[in-house]
C-alpha cells in the first residue's frame, strides 16, 4: 500500500485503486464474517451500541447504581413483608432507608433516583396484615 497519496490523483481514485489492488492480491479473501450480513445494520441507532455489544460479547452486564438501588429497595420491601418477625421487617426497612438517604444526600450515578425512604410504620402495618397473630393453643389440647 502506498504511504502517501500521489500528487494530482483524487482521493477517491487513489482509495479505489488501493482497494482494487488489494482485492486482486486476495487480501480480502477469507475475512471473518465474509458473506454474512452486518449485525444490527438496520437496528435502532444508539450512541452506546459498541459498549453494549462489547459487554454482551464478554458476557458482562452493568446496571447503573441508581437502578441497582431501586431494585434493592423493592427487594428489601418484599423481604420485609415476608420476614419472620415484625422486628426483622423493621430492621430490613431501616437498613434500606439508610442506603436511600445516603444516595439522596450524596448523589448516585445513573438515571435520576426518585426514591424516598419507606415509612417504617406503614410497612410494619402491612407486615402485621400478612402475619395475623394466631391464638395460642389451650394447654392440654
Amino acid at each position: 500500500m502506498t504511504a502517501r497519496k500521489p500528487h494530482g490523483l483524487g482521493w477517491e481514485t487513489w482509495i479505489d485503486r488501493q482497494i482494487r489492488e488489494a482485492t486482486e492480491r486476495g487480501e480480502f479473501d477469507d475475512l471473518p464474517g465474509a458473506g454474512e450480513p452486518i449485525p444490527d445494520l438496520g437496528g435502532p441507532t444508539d450512541e452506546n451500541w459498541w459498549v453494549k455489544r462489547k459487554l454482551r460479547s464478554e458476557g458482562l452486564s452493568y446496571t447503573p447504581p441508581s437502578l441497582a438501588l431501586r431494585k434493592e429497595a423493592q427487594d428489601a420491601l418484599d423481604a420485609a413483608l415476608g420476614a419472620r418477625t415484625e422486628a426483622e421487617a423493621r430492621q430490613i426497612i431501616e437498613h434500606i432507608n439508610g442506603l436511600i438517604r445516603e444516595a439522596n444526600r450524596t448523589g448516585i450515578a445513573g438515571p435520576p433516583l426518585v426514591l424516598v425512604p419507606y415509612d417504617v410504620e406503614r410497612v410494619a402495618a402491612q407486615w402485621r396484615e400478612r402475619h395475623p397473630v394466631r391464638p395460642a393453643r389451650e394447654a392440654g389440647s
